[in-house]
């Protein structure tokens, strides 16, 4: 189906922009419309299509070999926009066979004993940040969602103390969007290099003098295959540490700051988890069906395929719209309720990815989200938002928030 009979099909129709204000500060109605009325959806301005049900979308996740990933994560290097951030050789922009051989040399520091093993140090960074927060009236996300994530992920890597800091801000740069712009801006650009050569130094101080931290144990990793020993280069651990680094923040930072928000406009769930907190851990898997703080997965369509009358023609971007899919009325009753008791089904949750590039790091940010969830129960069990205060950030594909002000009220 060529771009001008799209056109001619969504004209009238919903109108879906990942770089707009809507999708900024949450595009569930939008994702409605999209899924009942433009299930195959086209956009003519950044020419890429989108799918939403979940009954398309789940499937796209696990069918490599239809949707890849070999020419980027994000729409900007997909289209390969002109001023698009050179995208590293990383796991998430393989496919299969390079893929399997990345995630297994990788993943050696993801073992479940390897995640286990860092809860005491979770914990105590989780509980550091909130001893500085006055709990009469706090910042969820300024004053503690933002921090911990980046202080637990920076000390795994390796990052000194006084730099760990320095790493956040240059993400939030890298993942700044402005209304109506697909590219990052300027600033952003400067901060992903600054970044990638950050890491790229670390690591030579760890070839010299490695230490007790996951670029030390990525640098030693190695496997054999067909009598050949493989190891990870710089410029492969540089990316990893910048995708991990990125991933590994932001994920626990906008999912926190969006369970509490959610939880402030069904207040039964908060007292649910209050009188029973061996829930926890279904919680987090609802608040990431119900707002997930990454989106959509961007793939690219390797041959041609129709879905509903509509053909995606081969070689065209296409978003698997998680956020919309986990959404879906024809697959979860009362979806856009918040409900922590829901029965989950096989595939219940794809917001850390479905198939082959399931996310490594997700036991560890469901044990962060778990931890943090359970230490604010005790620091605030009945509590309100100051709606006034509520900032939306403006960044590619995550959703979620900048600032979510709390007042503890008296129980």
């Amino acid at each position: 189906m060529s771009a001008a009979t799209a056109r001619e099909v969504t004209e009238d129709a919903v109108e879906f922009d990942p770089f707009s204000q809507d999708f900024f500060d949450g595009a569930y109605d939008t994702y409605r419309r999209l899924r009942d009325e433009a299930p195959v959806y086209y956009n003519a301005k950044w020419d890429f299509w989108a799918l939403t049900r979940y009954a398309d979308v789940a499937p796209g996740t696990k069918d490599h070999e239809l949707f890849s990933s070999a020419k980027g994560a994000t729409l900007d290097t997909v289209k390969a926009h002109d001023d698009a951030i050179p995208a590293p050789k990383v796991i998430i922009s393989m496919d299969p066979p390079e893929h399997e051989k990345m995630r297994k040399l990788v993943s050696k520091v993801f073992t479940p004993r390897a995640i286990a093993a860092l809860e005491d140090m979770v914990r105590a960074k989780i509980y550091e940040c909130l001893e500085a927060v006055d709990p009469r009236s706090f910042d969820i996300v300024a004053d503690f969602s933002a921090l911990f994530p980046n202080e637990v992920i920076t000390t795994m890597l390796g990052v000194p103390k006084e730099d760990r800091d320095q790493i956040r801000h240059w993400l939030d740069l890298l993942l700044l969007r402005r209304p109506g712009e697909i590219a990052t801006t300027k600033e952003g650009y400067e901060a992903s290099m600054k970044t990638g050569i950050y890491y790229y130094n670390l690591i030579q101080k760890r070839r010299a003098q490695p230490q007790d931290d996951m670029i030390s144990r990525l640098i030693e990793t190695e496997i054999e295959r067909d009598g050949v020993v493989e190891e990870l280069t710089d410029v492969d651990i540089s990316g990893f540490a910048t995708m991990l680094g990125g991933a590994g923040a932001e994920t626990v930072t906008k999912l926190v700051g969006n369970a509490m928000v959610s939880f402030a406009d069904f207040p039964d769930q908060w007292r649910k988890l209050r009188e029973d907190r061996s829930k926890i851990p279904a919680a987090v898997e609802e608040l990431l069906r119900f707002e997930p703080p990454s989106q959509y997965q961007v793939r690219t369509a390797t041959r041609d395929v129709t879905y509903y009358g509509t053909t995606i023609p081969a070689g065209s971007a296409v978003l698997l719209v998680t956020g919309s899919a986990t959404r879906d009325e024809r697959m979860f009753e009362n979806p856009d309720v918040l409900d922590v008791d829901r029965e989950r089904k096989m595939g219940f949750n794809l917001a850390f990815g479905y198939g082959v590039h399931s996310c490594l790091g997700a036991a560890l940010a469901r044990m962060e989200s778990r931890i943090a969830l359970d230490a604010l129960l005790d620091l605030i069990p009945e509590y309100e938002v100051d709606r006034d205060g509520l900032r939306r950030v403006a960044m590619s594909n995550v959703c979620g928030w900048s600032n979510v002000p709390v007042r503890l009220r008296a129980g």
